[in-house]
C-alpha cells in the first residue's frame, strides 16, 4: 500500500510556477529521498501534504485518504520535523512536547511516558528543563524530531534534519532514523547532504524546477545515469589494445588505460583477464566510482545548493 501519493501536483505564486506536474509515490515502511536544487519546489511539495500551502491542482492522499477534505485523518498520520525553528521560547522542552501532543488528542498519561521515551531515545533527558533559546543548534534539531515524533505517526518527514549538526551528531541521528525505519516507520527526507540520501534512502527521486527528473534505489540510478572510472597501469607499453578490448569504452595513454563504465564491480574482472590472458603486464589499479551526487549533478546541471 502506498503511504503518500502525490499526482500531478501543480502550484504557482504570483505567477511564478513552482511545481509543473509533481508525480510520487511512497510504499508504507519505505526510506524515500527527495533531493533538489534550492528553488527545485521539495519545500512546496512537503507544505502542500501537510495542509500549509494550498495547491492550484493535482492529487495529495495519505494512506488513500485525501488531504484535503480527509485532513483530520491525514494529518494525523504525518509527523514533520521542519527545518525551521518556530517554537514557543517560554516553556521547557518537556511542556512543549506536551502541549504537542495534546494537539493530538493523546491522553495526559500515554502523553507524559511517550514525551519521556523521546528525550530519552534523543538525549534531551538533560535538557528538558531547557528553553528552546538555551539550546545549541544540534539539541534543537534533536528536540523538532522529538515534537514530530510525540504523536507517534506512521510517517515522519524530515526536512533538513541535519542542517548545521556537528558529523558526530549527524552520524548519530542517521544511526537513530535507521532504527526508526527497521521499526516500520514512513520516512520522507529532503537533504542537501546526497550522501545521506545514498546511505539511507530505499528510493530517492530527484526534482528540479518542479518536475521530477528520476527516480529509483540509488543504486539503480547510479547505474542508469553515471558512469565510473577504472585506470589500469601497464608495466610496459603493449600493443593491439583495439582488437582485444572493442567491447569496452577506454582512452589509453602509452602504459595507462582508463575505462569508462557503468558497471565497474562487473567490467573489472573481465578487464584484468583480458589483458593478462593476451600478455599485458598489470602494475596497479585505480577505481573512481560515482556516486549519487554525481547522478545529481549529470541530471540538473547544478549543485544542490545551488
Amino acid at each position: 500500500m502506498d503511504a503518500i501519493t502525490i499526482k500531478d501536483l501543480r502550484k504557482s505564486y504570483s505567477g511564478t510556477v513552482a511545481l509543473k506536474g509533481v508525480d510520487i509515490s511512497i510504499r508504507e515502511g519505505e526510506f524515500f529521498g527527495l533531493l533538489g536544487p534550492n528553488g527545485a519546489g521539495k519545500t512546496t511539495t512537503i507544505n502542500i501534504l501537510t495542509g500549509l500551502v494550498r495547491k492550484d491542482a493535482g492529487e495529495t492522499k495519505v494512506f488513500g485518504s485525501d488531504t484535503v477534505t480527509d485532513f483530520r485523518f491525514t494529518r494525523r498520520q504525518v509527523g514533520i520535523s521542519a527545518q525551521e525553528f518556530t517554537q514557543d521560547w517560554f516553556f521547557p522542552l518537556d511542556k512543549l512536547l506536551l502541549f504537542q501532543a495534546g494537539y493530538y488528542g493523546i491522553k495526559s498519561a500515554d502523553a507524559i511516558d511517550r514525551v519521556e521515551a523521546l528525550l530519552d531515545r534523543l538525549g534531551l533527558k538533560e535538557k528538558r528543563n531547557a528553553r528552546i533559546r538555551q539550546l545549541s543548534g544540534g539539541m534543537k534539531r534533536r528536540f523538532q524530531i522529538a515534537k514530530a515524533l510525540v504523536h507517534d505517526p506512521k510517517i515522519l518527514i524530515l526536512d533538513e534534519p541535519t542542517a548545521g549538526v556537528d558529523v558526530e551528531l549527524r552520524h548519530e541521528l542517521w544511526r537513530f532514523f535507521s532504527e526508526l525505519h527497521n521499526e516500520g516507520k514512513t520516512i520522507l527526507l529532503t537533504t542537501h547532504y546526497i550522501e545521506e540520501a545514498e546511505m539511507l534512502c530505499d528510493k530517492v527521486a530527484i526534482i528540479d524546477s518542479g518536475k521530477v527528473v528520476t527516480e529509483g534505489s540509488p543504486k539503480e540510478l547510479i547505474g542508469k545515469d553515471a558512469t565510473s572510472g577504472i585506470t589500469i597501469f601497464l608495466s610496459e607499453s603493449f600493443q593491439g589494445l583495439e582488437s582485444i578490448l572493442h567491447d569496452y569504452m577506454y582512452t589509453d595513454d602509452d602504459k595507462r588505460i582508463h575505462f569508462s563504465t557503468k558497471d565497474p564491480e562487473g567490467d573489472m574482472p573481465k578487464i584484468i583477464r583480458i589483458l593478462s590472458e593476451s600478455g599485458a603486464h598489470i602494475q596497479r589499479i585505480e577505481t573512481d566510482k560515482s556516486s549519487l551526487e554525481d547522478v545529481f549533478l549529470n541530471l540538473t546541471g547544478k549543485g544542490i545548493n545551488k
